[in-house]
């Protein structure tokens, strides 16, 4: 199976056809974009978590665990990707997840159409490892954050760039992630100073 190689390819692997079942689960994703595909599989969960799916009360958390264990064996290597039975039965509807693609659909026509090789440095060893690191530093806040409003979308976008990038080795995408995660520490300390002492 050939990985996907740019977001419009994520998100037709993972879009249901009209004839399909009447939900999505984890290893229904997983068996289209590919058990080796991990910076893809890590964006198609970050991803879908800054769309209203986001919404969804213990979303964030249950794709925290999710990007968690995909980053834990990309790190060390693994070559087939393993998750517990209990996640890969986690579903959507169907029509939840293409009313979600549809939302991203003009998104990742335009980021696709922005991206290239370009400082390959940055998508290289060691800073492949520094990115893969911080991916799995922010998923862990989003079990923490899930009811401030914004957080873990905005994390979610986070992952979704630092992903995005080490998959098509594009740094600008990754030099956008570092910055969104600087955003999402400014917005976490706005809302901390809201809250009456």
């Amino acid at each position: 199976m050939t990985p996907p190689r740019s977001l419009g390819e994520v998100l037709s692997a993972i879009d249901p056809e009209e004839d399909s079942a009447e939900t999505v689960s984890v290893a229904d994703v997983l068996q289209e974009i590919g058990e080796r595909s991990y910076a893809p599989l890590v964006l198609v969960v970050s991803v879908l978590l800054v769309t209203p799916l986001s919404g969804i009360p213990g979303t964030p958390t249950i794709g925290a665990v999710i990007v968690v264990l995909i980053t834990a064996q990309w790190l060390t290597g693994r070559r087939h990707l393993w998750l517990p039975g209990v996640l890969l039965r986690r579903a959507v509807t169907s029509h939840r997840l293409t009313r979600a693609i549809a939302w991203l659909r003009p998104m990742a026509a335009w980021v696709d159409a922005r991206s290239e090789t370009r400082f390959r440095l940055m998508t290289a060893p060691p800073m492949a490892l520094l990115t893969k690191l911080v991916i799995l530093a922010v998923a862990l806040t989003w079990p923490l954050l899930e009811l401030l409003p914004m957080v873990t979308s905005v994390g979610a976008l986070a992952v979704a760039l630092l992903a995005f990038g080490l998959m098509v080795r594009d740094g600008v995408w990754l030099a956008a992630g570092y910055a969104t995660i600087a955003g999402m520490a400014l917005l976490i300390n706005w809302l901390a100073r809201q809250v009456p002492v």
